[in-house]
């Protein structure tokens, strides 16, 4: 455990040297090409970072997300995994535009300041940082209730980037791993339903996600467009049809989910996997002509991917998403229409 002679006189800097000042960028074994030496120019400790211009024909991209105690994390989460999720969300933003991570800044205000809990926490935030070689440039610290806003930045080509407008009619619409478990923890946690289960194996998708960063790299040029599935499959997917004006068929009973998810009744599995939260794994369209090398990306990276759906042609008069069942049968409307229904920040947990 972490002391101090004057606890009471440990302030805003001090947190900053102490806790988020590194002299020395870690790098690890990930077989991903570290972030070039001149890409920061100037990191933490001055009034702005210093970055030189992404490689050659590419093109920054950047990428936001704010995490409050109450609405995005319980206030119990332990503090190294909140490190590591706080920085995960925003690097499953990047994987989802096929962006490889360079740097972020960090903005965190704190009600207290508990330098044990510091510690944990930038533990977990520079485990992650180090493991995708995304280097701390700065930000802002600040007394108030605990919330933690990262901006992250990354770099792609723009004709390879997964961006939300470029579904295309007689797409795949592909999947990676499993969702629903996140949403199945929270709603025990919430006390939302009861568990006879081992629910406490899956906390961690919903406290340590893990990004795909490789997965989204990898699909540059195989993929037309993507999202990471954080605030539902669904309500996320709709995001994707209503930028490319276009429609989807989901197999609402092929998506993929944990043996756990498969030992619950068929309404609390599909309120999991098609309307829950924070798995942040990757929906994505691409070509048919692709799902070879689909596969053969799966495997490279020891990953499922699973077809859930295809993009088709949608006009004001049918439905943007069909839901259809295992017996090949097409869910009614309302119900479609309930699964839409993903996380919104402005309605009360």
């Amino acid at each position: 455990m972490t002391t101090f002679k004057d606890a009471d006189a440990f302030g805003e800097f001090d947190v900053i040297r102490r806790f988020f000042h590194r002299q020395h960028f870690t790098p690890s074994d990930l077989n991903l090409a570290p972030a070039h030496a001149q890409d920061v120019l100037l990191g933490i400790g001055d009034d702005c970072a210093l970055l030189s211009p992404p490689p050659s024909g590419e093109v920054f991209a950047i990428t936001s997300d704010m995490l409050i105690e109450g609405r995005h994390f319980l206030k119990d989460v332990s503090p190294t995994l909140l490190g590591h999720k706080c920085l995960a969300v925003n690097l499953s933003d990047l994987a989802a535009m096929g962006a490889k991570p360079v740097a972020y800044n960090l903005s965190i205000a704190l009600p207290e300041i508990h330098p044990t809990w510091l510690e944990q926490f930038s533990n977990g935030l520079h485990a992650i940082a180090d493991h995708y070689h995304c280097q701390l440039l700065g930000g802002d610290t600040t007394a108030g209730p605990l919330s933690i806003s990262i901006t992250a930045i990354g770099h792609v080509l723009p004709q390879q980037a997964l961006s939300r407008n470029r579904a295309q009619v007689g797409d795949d619409i592909w999947l990676s791993g499993d969702v629903g478990d996140a949403r199945l923890v929270l709603g025990f946690r919430r006390g939302e339903w009861q568990l006879d289960i081992p629910w406490q194996e899956k906390s961690a998708r919903m406290d340590a996600p893990i990004p795909r960063i490789e997965l989204g790299l990898g699909l540059r040029g195989l993929a037309h467009a993507a999202i990471d599935v954080s605030d539902g499959l669904l309500g996320d997917l709709k995001h994707i049809l209503e930028a490319s004006k276009v429609g989807a068929k989901v197999w609402a009973d092929d998506v993929p989910c944990s043996d756990l998810l498969k030992n619950v009744s068929t309404e609390l599995r599909r309120l999991c996997t098609l309307r829950g939260g924070d798995d942040y794994e990757l929906c994505f369209t691409a070509p048919q002509k692709n799902r070879a090398l689909i596969k053969t990306l799966s495997e490279n990276l020891h990953l499922p991917l699973t077809r859930i759906g295809e993009i088709v042609a949608h006009s004001e008069h049918s439905p943007i998403i069909e839901l259809w069942d295992h017996d090949h049968n097409q869910l009614p409307e309302e119900i479609t229409q309930h699964y839409l229904k993903s996380f919104d920040h402005f309605q009360s947990l």
